[in-house]
C-alpha cells in the first residue's frame, strides 16, 4: 500500500466516484473572437490558469499567450517529415525518435535546440549490447519516449523487424549512443499506442495494441535499477482495453487515463488509479465533458493536465483541453486554427521552459502529407503562483498531526524500492512516519518551563526598579515573540504582569494600592501553574512511556518486515530455481515430443513396408501356385512323352527283330 497525503486520499477516495459520465457536451466557455492573423493562421486569445504544487511538473501558474500557437522557423538539417513518432525534453534539447514517413518506418534520432531552434541529426551507427552483440535500433512507430537523468528511454512500439516482447532502449544525449536494456522478469508482450509514465526510478506501462491488433488494458511496472518487469494487479473496475490514449502521473501517487480507442469506437472516459489502495475508479465529471477522441497528446503542468488534438474516425479536434485535478473539472482554453499541426494525426507535444516562461512545443503529424513543422504555445508565469504555493503548503501543514512540518512524502518509487511486490500497508507507513513529523510533548513542557522562568525574571527586574520609573511606565508589556501563550490562563497572567508593579528596594516594601490582593492573586496563579506543571510532567511521563512502547512496536515491525523481506527473497530464489527447473522440464518434454514424433514416423513407415511386403508375398504365392499348376501340367506332358518314347522304342525293336525277306534280282 502506498502512503498518501490527506489531500491525495481525498482525491483518490472521496471525490472520485464510480459512475458513468456523459459522452460529450459543449464547452460553457465562449471562445474569444479572432483578433489578427499571423502567417495565414488565425490567432485567438488564450486564458489559461494553472496552479502549482510541491511535486508538480511545472512550478508556476501559467496563462496562455494571447498570440496562441506560433509557427517557428527552424535552421540546420531539417528532419524527414513524420508522424507517429515520440518526443522528450532533456535540458534545452527536444529529442525526436522514429515515426513513419510516407515511405516507411524511420529509425533516426533528431535533436532540436530549444534555445535557437536549430535541428541536428544524432550520429547513426552500430552499438554493442551487454552480450557483445552488434545491434541497431529498430525502426519503430507508436512507441513511448521517457526522459530519465541525461538519457531518454524508448519503450515498446511497432518495430521493423517485429518483436514478441516489449524492448527498452536508452539513448545517452551527451554521447549520442544507444544501449539495449536487457530486462528480466515478466516482460510484457510487444505493443504500440500504449502509455508510459515515470515515478522516480519506476516506469508504469498501461494498455496499447499488440501485433495482432488486439487492444490491451494490462498494467506493468519496470524497475530501472533492478531492470525487472513486474505486472501490477489492481482492484475495482478499470479502463477497458484501449490504445492511443493519454495518461499522466500526478504527484507520483495518482495515475490518470483518458480517452483512446477500443475495438469499435473512440472513448472519452477518465479513470484514476490510487496507488495507496491500488483501486481503479472512474471519475465522475459535472458540467462540460470533452468529446470522444483518440490520438491526442497530454502534458501535466502543476495541477492542470493540458490535452491537445486527437479525434475520431470522422473528425479531428482543434481545441486545447485542461483538466483540473483538484477541482475535477474540464475546460476549453484555446481553439487552434485548422492549419495548426495540433489538428494533425500522430503529432508530438512536450513541455519546456525558457527564461521565466513555460511553453508547449508541438512537432510533426499527418494531415494530407507528413509534416516537419514546429509550433509553440507560450504559458506565461503569473505572480499569484507564489501565494498559491504558500496557501497549499500551509493547508498541508495544518492537516498534519503537529504544528511543524508533516511526515515526509513517500513517492511510488521510494515505496516500491523498499518493498519488492510494490505494496505497503497504510498502518505500517503511518507507523514508520509518525514520530519524525510530530512535535514531542517534552518540547511543549520545556516551553512552559521557559515561560515560567521568564515571568519570574520579569518580576525580579520590575521589583528592582524605582517607584518613579514604575509610575512612569505602568503598562510595560512583554514582547510577544518571547513567550508564545498556550491557554487563557497564561494570557491573563501576562495582562496582570503588565499592570502589576510590586517593588522592594533595599528590603523595604513600596507603597502601591491593592498590592496585597495582587500578590495573593499572583500566588494563586503561581500555585495553579505549579499544579499544571505537575500534571504536564505526568502526561510527559505517560507520553514517554507510550513513545518507548511505540519504538518497541516499530522495532518489532521492522524486524518482521526484514524477516518478510528475507522470506520474500527466498521465495523469489525458489521461484527462479523452479523456473529453471520448469525450463529444463519443458526442454526435456520437447525432446521427448520430438523423439515420439520420430518413433511415430518410423512406425508409420514400417507399417507401410509391412503392408507392401504382404502384398508382394500374396502376389508371390499366387505366382507360385500358378507355377505349380504349370509344373504339374509339364510333368504330365513329360510322362506322356516318356510313354510315347517307350512305345516308339518297342516298335523300333520289333521292327529291328523282323528279318527282311530277300528280294529276287530283277531279270530283264
Amino acid at each position: 500500500m502506498f502512503p498518501f497525503s490527506r489531500r491525495g486520499k481525498k482525491l483518490g477516495r472521496v471525490k472520485v466516484q464510480l459512475s458513468d459520465s456523459p459522452q460529450g457536451g459543449r464547452s460553457p466557455i465562449r471562445h474569444p473572437k479572432r483578433a489578427n492573423k499571423s502567417k495565414g493562421d488565425n490567432v485567438t486569445t488564450v486564458t489559461v490558469i494553472n496552479g502549482s504544487d510541491d511535486n508538480s511538473h511545472c512550478s508556476s501558474t501559467a496563462t496562455g499567450n494571447s498570440e496562441g500557437w506560433r509557427k517557428i522557423s527552424t535552421s540546420g538539417d531539417k528532419p524527414t517529415p513524420r508522424f507517429n513518432h515520440a518526443s522528450a525534453v532533456i535540458g534545452k534539447k527536444m529529442i525526436v525518435v522514429g515515426g513513419e514517413s510516407g515511405k516507411g518506418l524511420l529509425e533516426d534520432v533528431q535533436v532540436l535546440n530549444l534555445e535557437n531552434y536549430s535541428w541536428t541529426t544524432a550520429s547513426s551507427r552500430l552499438y554493442l549490447s551487454p552480450s557483445s552483440l552488434q545491434l541497431k535500433i529498430p525502426a519503430c512507430k507508436g512507441h513511448c519516449l521517457v526522459p530519465w537523468e541525461k538519457k531518454v528511454l524508448l519503450v515498446g512500439g511497432r518495430t521493423s523487424p517485429p518483436s514478441d516482447r516489449v524492448s527498452v532502449w536508452a539513448f545517452d544525449v551527451g554521447t549520442e549512443s544507444w544501449s539495449l536494456v536487457e530486462a528480466k522478469g515478466d516482460i510484457p508482450i510487444a505493443r504500440s499506442g500504449h502509455t508510459v509514465v515515470r515515478a522516480g526510478s519506476k516506469l508504469i506501462l498501461f494498455g496499447g495494441e499488440d501485433n495482432k491488433r488486439r487492444k490491451l488494458n494490462d498494467l506493468h511496472m519496470f524497475d530501472l535499477k533492478s531492470l525487472t518487469w513486474l505486472p501490477l494487479h489492481c482492484k475495482g473496475a478499470g479502463p477497458s482495453a484501449r490504445c492511443n490514449h493519454v495518461a499522466t502521473l500526478y504527484d507520483d501517487k495518482l495515475l490518470l487515463v483518458f480517452g483512446g480507442t477500443s475495438k469499435s469506437k473512440s472513448l472519452n472516459d477518465l479513470f484514476s488509479l490510487d496507488f495507496e489502495t491500488m483501486m481503479w475508479s472512474r471519475i465522475k465529471i459535472h458540467g462540460f465533458h470533452p468529446s470522444p477522441r483518440a490520438g491526442c497528446c497530454g502534458v501535466l503542468c502543476g495541477t492542470k493536465w493540458y490535452i491537445a488534438g486527437g479525434g475520431s474516425r470522422k473528425k479531428r479536434y482543434s481545441e486545447i483541453l485542461i483538466f483540473d485535478i483538484l477541482k475535477l473539472e474540464w475546460s476549453v482554453v484555446h481553439t487552434s486554427s485548422q492549419h495548426s499541426i495540433t489538428t494533425n494525426k500522430g503529432f508530438s507535444l512536450v513541455l519546456s521552459q525558457k527564461k521565466d516562461a513555460e511553453y508547449l512545443v508541438a512537432f510533426g503529424g499527418l494531415k494530407k502529407e507528413p509534416s516537419d513543422q514546429v509550433e509553440i504555445l507560450i504559458l506565461e508565469k503569473n505572480e499569484s503562483s507564489t501565494s498559491r504555493r504558500i496557501t497549499l503548503t500551509s493547508k498541508k501543514c495544518s492537516s498534519s498531526t503537529g504544528p511543524t512540518s508533516g511526515p515526509e512524502k513517500q513517492s511510488l518509487a521510494s515505496v516500491m524500492e523498499h518493498h519488492g511486490s510494490g505494496r505497503k500497508s497504510l498502518s505500517e507507513s503511518l507507523l514508520m512516519d509518525s514520530n519524525p513529523g510530530n512535535v514531542s510533548l517534552r518540547k511543549e513542557h520545556a516551553d512552559d518551563d521557559v515561560a515560567l522562568k521568564l515571568a519570574r525574571n520579569l518580576e525580579d527586574e520590575r521589583s528592582s526598579l524605582p517607584m518613579e520609573q514604575t509610575k512612569k511606565h505602568p503598562t510595560t508589556q512583554e514582547s510577544p515573540s518571547m513567550v508564545e501563550p498556550e491557554n487563557t490562563e497564561k494570557d491573563e497572567k501576562q495582562k496582570n504582569d503588565d499592570t502589576v508593579a510590586f517593588q522592594e528596594t533595599n528590603g523595604k516594601s513600596g507603597s502601591f494600592p491593592g498590592s496585597s490582593s495582587i500578590y495573593q492573586s499572583y500566588e494563586k496563579k503561581m500555585s495553579a501553574l505549579i499544579r499544571k506543571k505537575g500534571i504536564l510532567e505526568g502526561q510527559l511521563a505517560a507520553a514517554l512511556a507510550g513513545r518507548e512502547a511505540a519504538e518497541k512496536n516499530i522495532s518489532s515491525v521492522v524486524k518482521s518486515r526484514q524477516e518478510a523481506e528475507k522470506r520474500l527473497n527466498d521465495t523469489l530464489k525458489d521461484m527462479e530455481m523452479m523456473k529453471e527447473k520448469l525450463v529444463l522440464v519443458e526442454m526435456a518434454q520437447e525432446e521427448a515430443n520430438s523423439l515420439s514424433n520420430v518413433v511415430h514416423s518410423d512406425h508409420v513407415k514400417l507399417e507401410h513396408d509391412v503392408a507392401f511386403l504382404k502384398a508382394v508375398l500374396d502376389d508371390t504365392q499366387k505366382e507360385l501356385q500358378s507355377t505349380r499348376g504349370v509344373l504339374s501340367g509339364e510333368r504330365a506332358r513329360a510322362f506322356q512323352l516318356q510313354v510315347e518314347v517307350f512305345h516308339l522304342k518297342q516298335r523300333l525293336q520289333s521292327m529291328e527283330n523282323r528279318t527282311p525277306t530277300p528280294r529276287k534280282p530283277f531279270l530283264g
